[in-house]
């Protein structure tokens, strides 16, 4: 049955995964890092030339160590809402805006009022404006940048940027789309209605298909450049966040998988869509099908920048927290380093350390800030239980997941077992599995994920689980007090 490649397109690097067809088992995977620009407070920017060397890069190094392979088809996954504005020649005007990018505040407010209140953007969309989301952000563009924004003849996201690289085709999925707050989720396609309210030509929007259909064949001089045969079918693919879902098993009801990656995020299989302003609702990357996601912005971010900050590595950093009992001894920390989604909403949201003292050192530090990014994920999953949803066990994943410790605070934040996966491959997996229902080795998204298996389970500590229940409140409390001294700082 040949093999099956899935391309994640990180905040950090692009990852590559080589799949076997017959089995569903990896058999390599390369990765290839690019650079972050904050050019400016709350700004997130990246060159979407980097993604393609990046994703090049790591395919290539994937290949050469593999040797000989078959590809049967290719899948894609990325950071979902950034936004990559095209000139008629299909070049990029400028750098892409990120998920995680925050300066559209004033954009997300004319949004909700020119939808005539949120209630009817939600009936439209599915979810509030939400600064990381794409259209705030061509309203920026076209208010900041107005001649490179009548040059613009399309926008890509960003996943959807290395489809065009790959096959000259300007194409995108539902899971990814209903990110930008231009689609309408219920329907599973754009909505007129938002292009015809924020004044935007609907030539702007790329062709949206289902996830595992097929969008286009690998190009001759994409074929050239990463060594392999052209006309190799690629498929829609999904957002990080379906496609990692995906890889991760979350296609059914009852299961509710926990990302801990650049974003912290809890998924969760839905049978309809919901119109909740505190958690997202989208398209699944199984036809048919819904998720609900809650949405953290910095969670690994946090503990990188504490990292870079005190100058010590993440293995290091982990073994100091290690070393520090369950709560910090006292000491918490709100991950708000880039304002913050769900449930709070809140962009001029500011990270915090509350309740420092003398005696505290690196090691609480650590802890607290992984505490404070699963004190944020379990907010969502309250909301998330409050519609509905059953969470039986927590799926881990994300580069959280291989932390021995992030899954004991998870499992005791959260109160559920919390399970790690036999492989943690996250959305190149899930992509690789959408390439396969694609092209017929599955004959669904649900049949390609009963691969899946879990290798481990961390249940819950419940003296941990008593103490944090109980600080969580407190964690709460902070965001309802300090809210009106963020916007003050930040104004």
């Amino acid at each position: 049955m040949g093999h099956l490649l899935g391309i994640d397109l990180g905040t950090s690097g692009a990852r590559a995964v080589l799949v076997e067809a017959a089995s569903g088992r990896v058999v390599g995977a390369a990765t290839a890092e690019y650079p972050l620009h904050t050019p400016r407070p709350l700004w997130a920017e990246q060159d979407p030339e980097d993604w393609w060397r990046g994703a090049v890069d790591a395919v290539r190094d994937l290949l050469a160590a593999a040797g000989s392979v078959s590809l049967r088809g290719i899948g894609l996954s990325g950071q979902m809402h950034g936004v990559v504005m095209l000139d008629g020649t299909g070049e990029a005007l400028g750098p892409a805006l990120l998920w995680c990018d925050g300066r559209t505040g004033e954009e997300c407010r004319e949004i909700t009022e020119r939808a005539g209140g949120e209630d009817r953007l939600l009936a439209m969309t599915g979810n509030p404006a939400l600064t990381g989301f794409s259209a705030p952000k061509l309203l920026w563009l076209r208010r900041h940048q107005p001649d490179a924004f009548r040059r613009a003849r399309g926008f890509l996201l960003p996943k959807d940027w290395i489809r065009f690289r790959l096959t000259g085709e300007k194409a995108s999925e539902v899971s990814d789309a209903s990110g930008t707050l231009l689609f309408d989720v219920a329907r599973r396609t754009w909505s007129a209605a938002m292009m015809e309210i924020l004044d935007l030509d609907p030539a702007l929007l790329p062709v949206v298909r289902e996830s595992p259909e097929v969008s286009g064949a690998l190009a001759a001089s994409a074929a050239a450049t990463l060594g392999l045969p052209a006309g190799i079918p690629v498929v829609g693919g999904a957002g990080d966040q379906a496609a990692g879902a995906v890889g991760a098993g979350i296609v059914k009801p009852g299961l509710v998988s926990a990302t801990i990656g650049s974003s912290g995020v809890v998924f969760a299989h839905a049978s309809a869509p919901a119109r909740d302003r505190r958690v997202h609702s989208f398209c699944h990357a199984v036809p048919g099908a819904w998720h609900l996601m809650g949405v953290t912005q910095a969670a690994g971010l946090s503990f990188r920048w504490l990292s870079e900050r005190v100058g010590s590595s993440y293995d290091e950093l982990t073994a100091a927290a290690a070393a520090v009992p369950a709560g910090a001894d006292g000491l918490l920390f709100t991950p708000y380093l880039m304002g913050e989604r769900t449930p709070v909403l809140d962009p001029q949201a500011r990270g915090t350390w509350f309740g420092l003292t003398y005696a505290h050192g690196r090691g609480h530090l650590a802890r607290s800030v992984m505490e404070g990014v699963a004190y944020s994920l379990r907010d969502c999953l309250d909301v998330m239980t409050s519609l509905g949803v059953t969470a039986s066990e927590v799926r881990a994943a994300g580069g959280g997941a291989r932390s021995p410790l992030w899954c004991q605070i998870l499992a005791d934040v959260l109160e559920r077992p919390v399970a790690t996966l036999g492989l943690d491959e996250g959305p190149a997996y899930g992509a690789a599995l959408l390439a396969g229902v694609g092209t017929g080795c599955w004959s669904s998204v649900e049949e390609a994920a009963s691969l899946v298996a879990v290798a481990s389970r961390v249940e819950p500590d419940q003296r941990a689980a008593a103490l944090h229940r109980d600080r969580i409140l407190v964690y709460r409390e902070l965001h309802q007090r300090l809210a009106p001294l963020y916007r003050r700082v930040s104004g």
